[in-house]
């Protein structure tokens, strides 16, 4: 374990002041406005003013992922402390650009959620990481690796975060192709520089106490906002391993269903007054991310209509329409309260942004062909305000009151029928769209599809057909699902023996 002192310290930063110098390879540090990022953000700043002007040259940018979910008190923190270095990097003539990235519009975790009505993340389905975090970076860094041909990559890893953490590092240290720098195994002209990587979280914690934020900023709120993440409120520095530690303090997405518990939101909660605003935040995630009742929540069919089963149970796939509704409209409703009730400096915070819900209309009436046009409906009886969305293509033929006729025509007249009235907006939505002979072409492909999603009775029903197709698989020859199938001879012979 590095012992922080001023000694190792400087050293530190003539080894960073070297590594800079060494050649043009623009640099990129990782910041999430943590601990570690901010550590190594303040390490490498402390080396680059000790430099003469005149050789800080090459630029280094300062990478914020915002996932546009992120706990809504560290993002404003990390908004703060990022105009902060902008307004400081420009005082002080050193070379930081910080980068605010966001995921594409079309992959937010609201855009995936309630547009596609992808299931909540969980260990067997974790869609999000990838679009909201690692796809923006790696979007980023491949524009500037094409400019320049290189770059290296800053990060606050440490070998103490994790067992796993420390695998990694250890192994990607043996392919170093040039002293401190690893090669990243996902990013060809990549090299990974972590100037931490040997030390603690006690090691962190005294190095943002002893030595003063550069940019302006206060290391002590930092500590403070740990400490209120932590359920005991406290922060210990150099103590006994066995004692807690705010080090430990995880800050993240406020939906994130990764976890059972949000435990850094709950804390704060429970620890200031101040931040108790945030209780419906954690209410709704807690809703959304229950695993009971889930299964019920969902279509059983797949998120393209096909079937799918295990141990004689369909796969259920994208939450409902009217599930999507409603977490739609109470999702306005905590921003708005927010909005007008919360602290002031978060009177303008966006839960959800207008792109996001321009890409989830698009979605309901593009793609699930639901022509009601719910969006600008429920964002108007949340907010008052009229939707805007200048590039919307509007079918005035049918729309919210046509969808109304249609709904109580197919309940009066097949009202078992669970997937009737779902077949009829399709079909209606399709040939509503197949306007002009080249719209035309590949309609009857088109129809047959939408068809063939929905021709079941109810659930019990497909059940029942994809059985049947299985055997036919089965008897044929051909390739079946053998656990979904042997799941159910298995019952049968069960009830078999409970008859005899």
């Amino acid at each position: 374990m590095a012992t922080i002192t001023k000694e190792y310290i400087n050293g530190l930063i003539t080894t960073v002041q070297n590594l800079y110098l060494s050649d043009d390879i623009p640099w990129m540090i990782g910041y999430s406005g943590g601990k570690d990022s901010t550590a190594a953000v303040q390490l490498v700043w402390m080396a680059i003013e000790r430099l003469p002007v005149e050789l800080r040259k090459k630029p280094i940018h300062i990478m914020n992922t915002d996932t546009l979910v992120e706990s809504p008190v560290v993002s404003k923190w990390v908004e703060k402390s990022l105009d902060a270095m902008r307004e400081m990097a420009k005082e002080k003539q050193v070379p930081f650009i910080p980068e605010k990235l966001i995921p594409d519009f079309n992959d937010t975790f609201w855009v995936n959620l309630i547009g596609r009505g992808y299931p909540f993340p969980r260990m067997k389905y974790r869609w999000c990481t990838d679009r909201l975090k690692i796809k923006p970076v790696n979007n980023f860094i491949k524009n500037k690796i094409a400019e320049h041909g290189e770059i290296i990559l800053v990060l606050g890893t440490r070998k103490q975060e994790s067992s796993r953490r420390n695998r990694t590092m250890t192994t990607l240290e043996k392919k170093r192709v040039r002293e401190l720098l690893s090669p990243n195994p996902t990013l060809a002209n990549e090299l990974v520089f972590s100037p931490l990587e040997t030390w603690s979280n006690d090691d962190v914690w005294v190095f943002l106490m002893q030595y003063k934020n550069p940019w302006g900023y206060s290391n002590m709120d930092l500590m403070t906002m740990y400490r209120g993440a932590t359920a005991d409120n406290e922060c210990p520095l150099m103590v006994d391993k066995s004692m807690p530690s705010c080090g430990k303090s995880r800050f993240g997405c406020w939906v994130c269903t990764m976890v059972e518990n949000d435990k850094s939101m709950e804390a704060m909660i429970a620890n200031d007054e101040e931040k108790e605003w945030m209780t419906p935040l954690l209410e709704f995630r807690n809703k959304f991310g229950n695993p009971e009742g889930d299964r019920e929540r969902r279509s059983f069919r797949r998120m393209h209509g096909n079937l799918q089963g295990n141990y004689g149970k369909l796969f259920h796939g994208p939450y409902k329409k009217e599930v999507r509704e409603a977490w739609l409209k109470e999702l306005l409703e905590i921003q708005q309260d927010i909005n007008l009730n919360g602290p002031e400096e978060f009177s303008t915070l966006k839960l959800i942004r207008i792109e996001e819900l321009r890409a989830i209309r698009r979605i309901w009436v593009q793609e699930k062909h639901e022509f009601c046009d719910s969006v600008p409906t429920i964002y108007k009886e949340v907010t008052g305000m009229e939707f805007d969305d200048p590039d919307w293509i509007c079918f005035d033929n049918f729309g919210s009151e046509e969808w109304k006729i249609l709904q109580s025509v197919c309940s009066r007249l097949y009202g078992e029928e669970e997937l009737a009235f779902e077949m009829m907006y399709n079909l209606v939505d399709i040939e509503n769209r197949a306007q002009g002979l080249n719209a035309r072409k590949g309609i009857l492909n088109d129809i047959e599809k939408a068809i063939g999603r929905t021709f079941y009775m109810n659930e019990e029903d497909a059940t029942a057909y994809y059985s049947d197709r299985m055997n036919r698989k089965k008897q044929m020859g051909g390739k079946y699902n053998e656990k979904f199938l042997d799941y159910i001879s298995e019952e049968d012979s069960e009830v078999e023996d409970v008859e005899e």
